[in-house]
């Protein structure tokens, strides 16, 4: 820490730019600790020329591996001059630039960061305005696409916009390297979400995605986690695949190895074996030769003694005593020269039995050897043997599988049958229910129409009583002139009876008039909710035909995901037997380690049997899988059987409340005679 404070007032001076005090306390309330690979300088408002020597002493700096800048007011210029500074370090990996408004400049510094820098593993870029500025965002995915070693990546808050999704997306289609994502509380909305989901079918390596916030709706964010857990499952798959060809990459390592100590051990043996030979041949050989020095050292003396015999033959009288001595010499002599031929013939037998005996033993070896290997060449056609009959296994799963999904196809297609069939039935139905209508409205008006032409037939007769009351009244005048007090009253009387009548034919008209404009509402009304009714049920129809093809889009992601399960595990198969060959290969060619072979074959038969276990309880789950889709397919088409069942129903009410209706409309409004 007191060389990154020495280093930045050196650089400070150089520059001609005056220290920031806030950063010399900083610095200087961390020196007397122990020294951090983090600087913190959070909170702090850093200045444009602060910023340019900042990046100039982390251009070179080793010591710090995270640096946090968050909250700290930077300019564009200035972040521009601390990100260019950082393109060429090589130690920091973490680097916070959360809450300091970055826009279309800090945007493209960050892009060029990204391409430019190896070391950096996770960036936080939370609460800025990166997406504002939408070319400044595709040269930032740019460089996104372009980095391959950043693995966590904070954008929260950022504006980022359906646009600045799917430039994103286009970046994660090329990025290989980046394992977790943070997009919350931005405004990505249907169509970023759906370009994201797209780009999802590329990367393999996004494992985590937050999208929270974002106005996508329930459908794709779903989808979205169902890749993630999918990617999840394929970089567990991988790890672990990775992890077993290590284990057996070293099993094999370790095989090979002792392979070679064992026949390196053999080779030793055998030369040891030679040795000996060898040197018993040349002690055989040298202690022979002694032998024949011996026997010609006898045969020497012998012919010494026959020359002495020869020269003393004139005095043999004389030294017959000698003689007999000599003679007597000589035959102990011939007697330890039979013994001594004697001794050597035994030894030399013994030697030649010793040599018979290790020949035996060294060709019983060989033959013990021989048959091990015969041995392991049988266990090597059982394992093949137990291949062949697992891809047979497989073979048959597979085409169960494809028997499962063409019985599921046509059962989908009988369902999309049905599903026409009840929709034409639907269709029938509402226009069986819009012609019912348009005739009862029609009998309606019909009815209407009458009523009306009655009512005006008795106003009608009315006026025309009313007009023959005024003429007899007329008449009564002018015949009845002297009775005009009497008439005048019996008129008065006769008036207010005709009054009365008129008032009450023309409220109980009103009445009828009322009633008929009250059932002609009611009609209408009924009519519009029997429109709703059947809006509604085109709505409930065109939801169904999305879940019928969201559910076949799924059985299609299904089928592809086991066709590529079937392929990875045929590969593994494959690899796993061609190792076997390779192995049984260098285990013919050498003929040793039978024990270590044998426990070795035994952990790579238990290892096969644990892969092919995984591979059925992996299929045992796509089944199941299968299962519930089946099961979610039934339920669908029970659920679609009810609302017919329904329809029908509410059909059968309307029918028999027109019915009653039509049979009650001639008697409810019938006029009064």
């Amino acid at each position: 820490m007191e060389d990154f404070r020495r280093t930045y007032l050196r650089v400070c001076k150089e520059g001609g730019v005056e220290p920031q005090e806030s950063i010399l306390a900083q610095l200087q309330g961390s020196r007397g600790a122990l020294e951090s690979s983090r600087l913190d300088l959070r909170g702090h408002s850093l200045s444009a020329d602060t910023c340019s020597v900042l990046g100039r002493v982390l251009r070179k700096d080793t010591l710090f591996i995270e640096l946090a800048l968050s909250d700290c007011m930077l300019s564009e210029e200035g972040a521009k001059l601390l990100l260019n500074g950082l393109c060429a370090n090589t130690t920091v990996k973490v680097l916070d630039l959360k809450g300091n408004n970055l826009r279309s400049t800090g945007a493209e510094a960050l892009g060029k960061l990204l391409a430019t820098n190896k070391t950096l593993r996770r960036l936080v870029l939370e609460w800025n305005a990166l997406g504002m500025w939408d070319e400044a965002f595709s040269i930032f995915c740019e460089g996104l696409a372009s980095n391959t070693n950043l693995s966590q990546l904070d954008l929260r808050n950022n504006q980022i916009n359906h646009q600045g999704a799917s430039e994103l997306s286009l970046a994660l289609k090329r990025n290989s390297t980046l394992q977790e994502l943070d997009l919350r509380w931005n405004n990505i909305g249907l169509l970023g979400g759906r370009s994201v989901l797209e780009a999802l079918q590329h990367n393999r390596t996004l494992v985590q995605l937050e999208m929270a916030g974002n106005n996508i709706p329930s459908d794709t964010l779903k989808a979205l986690e169902q890749a993630m857990e999918h990617n999840s499952d394929r970089q567990s798959t991988l790890r672990e695949s990775r992890s077993r060809t290590q284990v057996l990459s070293k099993e094999i390592q370790i095989l090979k190895e002792e392979k070679g100590r064992q026949f390196l051990n053999l080779m030793e043996t055998i030369d040891k074996q030679r040795d000996e030979m060898g040197r018993s041949s040349r002690s055989t050989s040298i202690h022979v030769g002694q032998l024949q020095e011996a026997l010609n050292d006898r045969k020497s003396v012998v012919n010494s003694l026959t020359a002495k015999l020869q020269m003393t033959e004139a005095a043999l009288t004389l030294s017959e005593q000698k003689n007999h001595n000599l003679q007597e010499l000589l035959g102990r002599l011939k007697s330890e020269k039979d013994e001594q031929r004697n001794r050597q013939s035994r030894e030399r037998k013994k030697e030649q039995e010793d040599s018979v005996l290790r020949e035996g033993k060294l060709l019983r070896e060989m033959n013990n050897m021989s048959e091990t290997s015969l041995q392991l060449k049988n266990k090597v056609d059982e394992m093949e043997r137990r291949c062949k009959t697992q891809q047979d296994v497989i073979f048959e799963l597979k085409q169960e599988l494809t028997n499962s999904t063409a019985e599921l196809k046509l059962r989908l297609a009988q369902a999309e049958e049905r599903l026409d069939l009840e929709r034409k039935r639907s269709k029938q139905a509402v226009e069986d229910i819009d012609g019912l209508r348009q005739k009862e409205v029609d009998h309606v008006n019909r009815h209407l129409e009458e009523s009306e032409r009655g009512l005006q037939e008795r106003i009608l007769k009315l006026e025309g009583q009313r007009i023959h009351l005024e003429e007899e009244l007329s008449r009564a005048k002018a015949a009845c002139v002297t009775e005009r007090a009497q008439a005048d009253e019996e008129m008065g009387k006769v008036r207010s009876q005709i009054r009365l009548e008129e008032q009450q034919n023309v409220s109980a008209l009103e009445d009828k008039l009322r009633a008929l404009r009250q059932s002609r509402d009611e009609s209408q009304s009924h009519c519009t909710q029997q429109k709703q009714s059947i809006a509604e049920l085109q709505a409930r129809n065109s939801q169904q035909s999305l879940e019928m093809d969201g559910l076949r889009r799924r059985i299609d992601e299904l089928q592809q995901e086991l066709s590529g399960k079937d392929q990875e595990r045929v590969a593994e198969v494959s690899r796993v037997r061609v190792e076997l060959q390779e192995h049984m290969g260098h285990l013919q060619a050498e003929r040793t380690a039978q024990g270590g072979l044998k426990e070795k074959i035994a952990a790579l038969e238990r290892e096969m049997k644990g892969v092919s276990s995984s591979h059925r309880e992996a299929l045992l789950d796509r089944e199941s899988e299968i299962a519930s889709l089946c099961e979610k397919l039934r339920l669908r088409d029970a659920e679609i059987q009810r609302m017919r069942e329904d329809e029908a129903q509410r059909a059968s009410f309307l029918q028999s409340a027109i019915l009653t209706y039509v049979q009650g409309s001639p008697l409810h409004y019938s006029p009064k005679k």
